[in-house]
């Protein structure tokens, strides 16, 4: 089978975990468990999902010159990515996420760093990749303005696109109009305004997915798993549907292959290390199907 193309535009982090047994009080040193360095980021992890899946998979974000950058450039080349990033940031650092986990709990501390030179005429450079997408997938870890532009973009070459609405923040209607699909989930569903309601997939966790089709809610339920890690399974989904829209399914059959993608992706321990592969994929439907 041809491999569908997908193009991801959003942010790359390295994300700084460090697990402690509890947080430290304010001028306290408390001594931690273990630290760990995980490839991060709502863009590059809905693209890590997309390669495993099978797909032709583009980024097009920003990095930075720096320990990091160098780091996740090879990362997502051994993914099978194909990074679009222009002329490498010289003046800020790569994105990073600082993660302290404690007592059942996480605090996060992010600096977008070379995410926020993601900018609409950054995003215009890439153009004729856009054009050539069967999918267009995106996030709101960047600047906006570049969300919008890439919409447009992909709206003018016919080219259907996801919206992952997250972070959430408040969207112009201009926005909304040029969106084939948003995914938020059931807390941010809420806060978008969204008058065309079969553009929307709602992802619900452990209850699966909800969708509109021919003006009635349908629902995907999910498949029962042993949970490690919850990080990703958004991400995943995501990056799954991107595949499952590309390779012409139709939208219950891509609710279902986004949502076991999903599942089977919270198996595992780390956002893009759990993100399964075509293969895995099958093998884990098969054994359900028994």
């Amino acid at each position: 089978m041809k491999r569908t193309k997908v193009t991801v535009i959003g942010s790359i982090n390295m994300d700084l975990v460090t697990d402690t047994k509890r947080l430290p009080n304010k001028g306290e040193t408390v001594m931690g468990e273990f630290f760990s360095m995980i490839p991060g980021g709502k863009g590059a992890n809905q693209a890590v999902a997309a390669a495993r899946l099978g797909a032709d998979v583009s980024l097009i974000g920003r990095i930075g010159e720096d320990p990091f950058g160098l780091s996740l450039r090879k990362h997502l080349e051994q993914e099978g990515i194909t990074l679009c990033e222009g002329e490498p940031v010289h003046y800020k650092s790569t994105g990073v996420a600082s993660i302290t986990l404690a007592e059942g709990d996480n605090r996060i501390i992010v600096v977008p760093g070379a995410n926020e030179e993601v900018t609409a005429p950054f995003v215009s450079q890439f153009e004729k990749i856009i054009a050539s997408s069967d999918v267009v997938l995106l996030q709101l870890e960047i600047p906006l303005k570049a969300v919008e532009c890439a919409l447009s973009l992909a709206k003018k070459h016919q080219v259907r696109t996801i919206l992952n609405p997250a972070p959430i923040r408040s969207l112009p209607n201009s926005l909304l109009k040029d969106v084939t699909y948003f995914t938020p989930n059931e807390h941010e569903v809420g806060a978008l305004n969204i008058v065309d309601k079969a553009k929307l997939i709602v992802t619900r966790g452990e209850k699966g997915v909800t969708f509109f089709e021919n003006d009635t809610i349908r629902s995907v339920e999910s498949y029962p798993v042993e949970v490690v890690d919850t990080t990703g399974a958004g991400d995943a989904f995501n990056g799954a549907f991107a595949v499952a829209l590309s390779e012409g399914k139709s939208l219950k059959e891509a609710c279902q292959f986004s949502v076991a993608v999903g599942a089977l992706a919270v198996t595992k321990l780390g956002a893009q290390a759990g993100m399964p592969t075509r293969e895995e994929l099958s093998y884990f439907l098969t054994r359900r199907d028994k």
